[in-house]
């Protein structure tokens, strides 16, 4: 099988699995929001900056070392060379999330009182402590997977992983209920733990069975120093990448509560609107983002082992394949973000503030969803560093926006900071990769031709839309989801017959 199809084969499966995953996770999101309320949802937010960045300083650079090493062994005919990496970085990244997760329960009072600022937030750093290891070991065998091109395995397991969280959640729920209690932000983070220990179970059986059937086991690795040498100079970048860029989006999401008390709100107001913003609002713009996830998640070993083997046509080719879809995905998804955006936030959330999030957050789209695939392919290339430097930039200038803008011009400030910041990010990586890879954008056929096409797609379901509307007893919700199917059935018929979504030749 080609690359190509190679790519597309895993890219569809873990789209599949990523789509009923976040379907899974949008009802959920919903669910939450009406068992613990905005501001709940709001102190919820608060501890996921702190999550990622556990997850930043433990596995994030390990995984991708770990995916970029097997998948170049790999394609150089050398398993048990692959297998070896995948345990000593394993082992290495485990090491480091017990520490990791000794420090955040050591320390949970002082975190949740001095840097968040909130301590209802106390018991969950405590429980969110003992997912840490566990999610490690998933995250480790989920980049040996797909560094083998194997995507279903990962997929499966993230699948799990967000059944048993939403199970656990809704079983915690009832109980808390049962005993006449109200609900708090704890019942999700109980999921969580719930999820991850589900997953990494699964992962741990599935990796133990797939090494023993190759006769590899821990004593017969070979120089593991040397081996845990060359992991280091990889995912060391990666994880310093990760760490500053959590660092910032964590002192983003704490300034952004204080900087909104400083434009008028009270403590509650602002921890409403951010609950709003980055736990109804975000989650739906980046629910297309999951076909763009799993092509990222492909990318890195694809553009890896096309490196190993000297291979520039099929980079070139992946590179401009992926941005022209990414593309074309964005502006469908501007497009129906702002045109249906208000009528999305009252139906699924009951909350008009979440709408008019929804449609200033839409032109972040386009931006937004090729920002993770470029970058998955610069660390491909080894650009680790480039990366890195790319990335601060786009995060600085957000949190700029929040410290300058955001006092005097609220929330819609801390938009228009997004917005900036995922332009200057794509324009950053658009530029390094057209002169690493000489590629060429083609704006007619990526931005010019699917913005006409999405405009006559709007337009036509506008006049189909008058006469939906002749059936009153249809419910808001089933009229709203005839209208974007329609849309969607346009836009890629008239892509269609424009020849921009033909097959293209596999590699």
């Amino acid at each position: 099988m080609g690359n190509g199809r190679r790519l597309i084969r895993g890219a569809f499966i873990l789209t599949a699995a990523g789509l009923l995953t976040r379907m899974i996770g949008f009802f959920y999101r919903i669910f939450l929001s009406h068992a613990i309320g905005a501001e709940g949802m709001g102190i919820y937010q608060l501890i996921f900056p702190l999550n990622m960045l556990c997850y930043a300083l433990t596995v994030m650079g390990i995984q991708t070392a770990i995916s970029r090493f097997v998948s170049a062994k790999m394609a150089l005919d050398d398993p048990q060379g692959a297998n070896s990496t995948f345990a000593v970085g394993t082992l290495y990244s485990l090491a480091l999330s017990g520490v990791t997760a000794w420090a955040m329960y050591r320390f949970a009072p002082f975190l949740s009182e001095k840097i968040l600022m909130e301590p209802r937030t106390l018991p969950m750093l405590r429980l969110m402590a003992y997912s840490i290891p566990m999610g490690v070991i998933h995250t480790c065998v989920s980049g040996y997977f797909f560094a083998r091109k194997k995507t279903g395995l990962p997929a499966a397991s993230q699948l799990l992983e967000q059944t048993a969280r939403v199970a656990a959640t809704y079983l915690a729920y009832t109980v808390i209920l049962s005993k006449g209690l109200e609900p708090t932000p704890v019942i999700a983070v109980i999921g969580l733990l719930c999820g991850e220990l589900v997953s990494m179970l699964f992962s741990l059986a599935v990796i133990t069975w797939n090494l023993q059937t190759q006769d590899f086991s821990l004593v017969s690795i070979r120089r593991p120093f040397k081996i845990l040498k060359d992991i280091l100079p990889m995912s060391a970048p990666v994880t310093a990448n990760r760490v500053l860029l959590t660092l910032l989006n964590s002192v983003e999401a704490i300034l952004i509560p204080s900087r909104l008390r400083l434009a008028g709100l009270d403590a509650t107001q602002a921890l409403s609107i951010y609950g709003t913003l980055n736990g109804m609002a975000m989650p739906l713009v980046l629910f297309p983002s999951t076909i763009t996830s799993a092509v990222s998640v492909m990318l890195l070993p694809s553009v890896s082992e096309a490196q190993a083997r000297g291979n520039m046509r099929t980079i070139r080719w992946t590179v401009g394949s992926t941005l022209k879809y990414c593309l074309l995905l964005g502006i469908f998804s501007t497009g129906i973000f702002f045109f249906y955006g208000p009528r999305l936030g009252v139906c699924l959330f009951h909350n008009s503030t979440a709408g008019l999030f929804i449609r200033t957050l839409s032109f972040i789209c386009p931006f937004l969803y090729m920002d993770a695939t470029l970058s998955s392919i610069l660390q491909g290339l080894g650009k680790t560093g480039l990366c890195f430097i790319n990335n601060t930039l786009g995060v600085s200038l957000r949190i700029f926006m929040v410290i300058f803008v955001v006092p005097f011009q609220g929330i819609q400030g801390y938009l228009w900071g997004l917005l900036a910041s995922e332009l200057v990010l794509a324009a950053l990586n658009i530029g390094a990769l057209r002169h690493y890879c000489q590629l060429q954008f083609d704006t007619i056929c990526w931005l010019l031709k699917p913005a006409i096409a999405m405009g006559i797609a709007l337009g036509s379901t506008l006049f189909f839309s008058n006469i939906l509307r002749v059936f009153h007893s249809l419910p808001a919700i089933v009229s709203l989801g005839i209208e974007m199917c329609v849309c969607s059935a346009l836009y890629l018929a008239i892509l269609a017959c424009m020849g921009i979504i033909l097959p293209q030749a596999d590699l």
